[in-house]
Formats: structure tokens, C-alpha cells, sequence
């Protein structure tokens, strides 16, 4: 099978994924569906770095992982695996054009300090559209309009501004200490472009070696950053140190993903790597404040 036809989901595929996010049919593509099918994605699609460290430790010349949505999402059927902004977008929005939504790929800039250095998908539906972050998982999908939208959940907190044209979403994260900014661009991004900007993230990435992994379980927002888990709940934020056991079994058990994957990713010295000190120069600290704030 050529590489385009790998970005492609047949029926099959399709259903199985489906089947796997909790659906015994296909949603219907209106503002439900969507909203069901995000919030599926958000529970059981893991955005994590350790197929993408165990590609970067494999050798120069190993594919990163889930270049093609039918192999990201074949290896999320076989091993529980997700990926990073680039893989998990492109994933998200081929689905989302299988069940019949008016979806495309966008890209953005985390931080909003003006370079692309991040993958989303909006989709539009009667006129109005909407954003579905697969690395920010906010649980529901966000308006795009000209108003502001402030989200009112505690523990999925959202906020997004229009400005100069553009859409600013805000949003809070632990270990961050306050919202930061990730300016949208509203264009259309084809796959070939995505391709481009994942395979340049080799050279400079936050998620090239120490351990991230997000997903939300029910009214919870989960992340392992090192070797330290976060959460947010109604009750407020939590953080823990884990062992490297408790590290495992929190892959395993809370993030869904197999023995066999993690295997591979300790065989390369991932686990270790996420008991090291950050690497590289903290993010600038944001002097500005989200719309809610000022």
C-alpha cells in the first residue's frame, strides 16, 4: 500500500477504532457527535512522547511514529500508543473526515511567540467552527468566533480570544504556573506540511526525551512530566514523585498503553530519561494575562 492510501481510514478500521473509543455505532456528524467522538478521543488517546523517543534513540534513519493516520491509529488498537502534536492531529482529523465532519488540519504557535510549531484540527459545522485540540485535551470542543469564550470548568479550563483576525486560546496546564497562550491559524494545513514540521522536531522538541503524557479520565485532567504525576480535579491540583515501578504502572494502568511498548521504550533508555532534570532552558514566563484576568 503507497504511503498517501496510509492516511486513509477504511470502514473497518473506522468501526474498530469506534468500537475501542466505547461506540456500538457510528455518531451521527452534527454537534453531539462531535462533542462525543472529542471526548472520547480525550480518555482514550493518550498524547505522549514514548514512541517518539523510542524512534530517536532507534537510529538517524528510523520513521517517527504515526506519520499516517492509519498506522497511528493501528498502533493505538495494538499497543494503547499515542504520539505528539503532529501525529495525534493528523489521527484526529482523518477520523473525524471518516464519520462525515467538515474537518481540516491546523497549525499553531504554543506560546504564541509567533513561530508554527504546533498541529490542531477545527471543524466546521453550520457555519460556525470549532476547535478540537488533541494534545491540550479540553475536553469539549472550543468556538472559534468573534466573541470571547470564557470556560467556566475549573478543571478543563479554556478561554479564547479573536484577535487581529486570529483566535488566541488560553489555556492552564500543570506544572505551568498560570494560562498560557497558543495562537491558531486558521488556514488549512495539508498532510505533506505536517510531515515536514513533525520530521524537523527531531532536532528541537520538549518531547525528545524526558517523559510527557496527558489524558483525561472522567472530571480529571492526568499528566506524568518526568517522573512526577499531576493531576487537576474538582478538588484542585495534586502532584506526586512515582517510582520507577509506580511509573510504569501508571502507563500500564492509567494510560492504557502496552507492556510490550513500554518494553521498548525502557530497552532505549526512556525510563531512566524521565528520572533526569529537564533538559534545555525553561519557557519564558508569560507576563500576559488570559481575557477573564485583565
Amino acid at each position: 500500500m503507497m504511503d498517501a492510501d496510509q492516511n486513509t481510514l477504511d470502514v473497518a478500521l473506522r468501526d474498530a477504532i469506534l468500537e475501542r473509543l466505547g461506540f456500538s455505532a457510528a455518531p451521527l456528524a452534527d454537534l453531539d457527535g462531535l462533542r462525543a467522538v472529542y471526548r472520547a478521543w480525550c480518555e482514550r488517546v493518550p498524547f505522549e512522547n514514548v514512541g517518539k523517543v523510542i524512534a530517536l534513540r532507534s537510529g538517524a534513519d528510523t520513521p517517527l511514529p504515526g506519520r499516517f493516520a492509519r498506522r497511528f491509529l493501528q498502533a493505538w488498537l495494538a499497543h494503547g500508543s499515542g504520539g505528539t502534536c503532529w501525529s495525534t492531529a493528523n489521527a484526529l482529523h482523518e477520523l473525524l473526515v471518516s464519520l462525515g465532519f467538515r474537518s481540516r488540519r491546523a497549525t499553531a504557535h504554543m506560546r504564541d511567540a509567533g513561530m508554527t510549531n504546533h498541529g490542531t484540527v477545527i471543524v466546521t459545522m453550520d457555519e460556525r467552527e470549532w476547535l478540537l485540540d488533541s494534545s491540550l485535551l479540553t475536553h469539549i470542543p472550543l468556538p472559534l468566533t468573534s466573541e470571547t469564550f470564557l470556560g467556566k470548568d475549573p478543571v478543563f479550563s479554556a478561554e479564547i480570544e479573536c484577535v487581529n483576525g486570529a483566535h488566541v486560546l488560553w489555556t492552564y496546564s500543570p506544572p505551568a504556573a498560570s494560562h498560557f497562550p497558543c495562537r491558531i491559524f486558521p488556514e488549512e494545513a495539508v498532510h505533506e506540511e505536517y510531515l515536514q514540521r513533525y520530521e524537523v522536531s527531531r532536532e528541537r522538541s520538549p518531547f525528545n526525551g524526558r517523559l510527557y503524557a496527558g489524558t483525561t479520565r472522567g472530571r480529571e485532567v492526568l499528566l506524568l512530566v518526568g517522573n512526577v504525576r499531576w493531576t487537576r480535579s474538582d478538588e484542585g491540583v495534586t502532584s506526586r514523585a512515582l517510582t520507577r515501578n509506580e511509573l510504569l504502572e501508571s502507563l500500564r494502568r492509567e494510560f492504557r498503553i502496552s507492556g510490550d511498548f513500554l518494553d521498548r521504550w525502557v530497552a532505549v533508555g526512556g525510563l531512566e530519561s524521565a528520572f533526569e532534570d529537564a533538559s534545555g532552558p525553561p519557557p519564558p514566563l508569560e507576563t500576559r494575562k488570559p481575557p477573564s484576568q485583565r
